[in-house]
């Protein structure tokens, strides 16, 4: 249970932090605007973008079967506000194929789209590689970690959107 609930806490903190710098506009903290939508269509929506960074791994998985979950937007009325969390995983056959997911999703997320905003190893002692990207047409943030000293080893991907708005008369549905 300790280590789910700091599974949860890992995911929510990344999730009120994970925009890159071209997401945002002058104010570094702010979140982007994602335009009006309801909870479920946005939440299909994030399922689609995940699909489509699943193709473009390019190496033979097996991904999670985890669903998007609704946050709030800080700052904002939590009625009409929403932002979408997608966690999921993918583990590779093979361990080596990792390094080659990674590298397939540093040159094929640019060419749909996306822009580059941090990509090298993270700090912890297991020195994960981590990729984050921006796509501001989808106003959608993603960030990447392998973790090839897990086990099994995996990519965590986690996908956050900017602020959307609920269509007017209607609340944030959450799930």
């Amino acid at each position: 249970m300790k280590s789910k609930l700091s599974a949860l806490v890992l995911t929510v903190s990344l999730a009120t932090t994970l925009t890159g710098c071209s997401m945002t506009d002058d104010d570094s903290d702010a979140i982007p605007s994602a335009g009006t939508s309801t909870s479920r269509d946005a939440s299909d929506l994030m399922e689609k973008v995940s699909s489509t960074i699943y193709d473009l791994i390019g190496v033979k998985g097996k991904a999670s079967d985890s669903r998007p979950t609704v946050l709030d937007c800080s700052g904002k009325d939590t009625k009409t506000y929403f932002r979408i969390l997608h966690p999921w995983s993918f583990v590779p056959v093979s361990v080596s194929d990792l390094d080659v997911a990674m590298k397939r999703l540093k040159g094929e997320l640019p060419k749909n789209g996306w822009e580059i905003v941090n990509y090298g190893p993270d700090t912890s002692k297991n020195q994960n590689m981590n990729l984050t990207a921006d796509n501001d047409k989808k106003k959608v943030s993603v960030k990447v970690v392998a973790m090839a000293k897990d086990d099994p080893p995996m990519l965590s991907l986690d996908l956050i959107s900017g602020c959307y708005k609920v269509p007017d008369g209607e609340e944030v549905e959450r799930f």
